[in-house]
Order: C-alpha cells, then structure tokens, then sequence
C-alpha cells in the first residue's frame, strides 16, 4: 500500500501543482487512499521531496531539481551512452556503452533524485538503490525518456 500511494504522490506532483500538504491530503484521498496528515507528511520526508518556486511565484512540490542545460546535456549523454535500464523492487540497473557508467552515473547523481539513496557505477554497468519499489520504476522511466529524446540543440 505505500509504494502505490508514493507512487501516486510522485504522479500527483507531476501532473499538478502542489503546494501544501492538505492538497496533496485531498487528492489523495480523492483517489480512494484513506490516509492521514502525518501519514502524508512522513511521505514527503521519506521520499525527499522538495518545494521549488515555479514562474508563478509560488512554491510546489517536486521529486527532483534539473536546469534545463543540464536536463538536455543529460538527454543527450543518456541518448548516445546508456543501452538499456531495467529495475527489481528498489534496484536499477543500468547497462551503458563501455567506459560510460561513471560519466552516466555522475550526470544521475547530480540530479539530487528524491528517493535515491546511492549509486555506484563500474565500466560499464551502474547499480541504484531507491527507497522504494515506485521511486525505481519512476527512475526507469525517465532514463527510457532520455534515452529516446535526440536533442538538436545540444552539441558535443
């Protein structure tokens, strides 16, 4: 039940702009979860989510902080350096061209993902522990995302 209900948070925070803890509570709820305030507040805490000022002036929640230069820098890395991604339960592991990982894995580190909590890269194979289940298909997810995205406007 916690790893369907952080992933939906994970999902709600992406699909919309949270900005307290009681609007996270009622979309929750919302979606069927019977949970409470300090359920959801530990939520948060565990998963390292952080609020981020957006062009509005408001501040919302988000699993993770990545400047626009470094998410093409990144699209391209992953696009051109990582072969394939695949997780079990709170593992990730991430298969990379040869002489690759550490460069991949430096780009991931940075990010400051909500939820990781280490890496370790070899030549070419990199392995991420997550808190959760949720948070390693989320990570998978994004990486398949990168991997696909050609960035015209980046250049090597």
């Amino acid at each position: 039940m916690k790893t369907r209900r952080q992933s939906r948070i994970l999902e709600i925070i992406k699909e919309h702009d949270i900005e307290t803890q009681s609007e996270l509570l009622e979309m929750l709820r919302s979606d069927g979860y019977n949970v409470t305030q300090a359920t959801v507040s530990r939520d948060i805490k565990e998963m390292r989510l952080i609020k981020l000022l957006d062009s509005n002036g408001t501040y919302k929640y988000a699993a993770e902080t990545v400047s626009n230069e470094d998410s093409r820098s990144h699209s391209y890395l992953f696009s051109t350096a990582v072969i394939s991604v695949e997780h079990t339960h709170s593992l990730v592991v991430i298969k990379t061209q040869i002489g690759m990982a550490q460069a991949v894995c430096a780009a991931l580190d940075s990010t400051q993902r909500a939820g990781v909590l280490g890496s370790i890269a070899g030549d070419d194979t990199i392995f991420v522990a997550t808190r959760a289940d949720a948070v390693s298909a989320a990570l998978v997810a994004d990486i398949k995302k990168m991997m696909s995205e050609k960035n015209n406007n980046f250049m090597p």
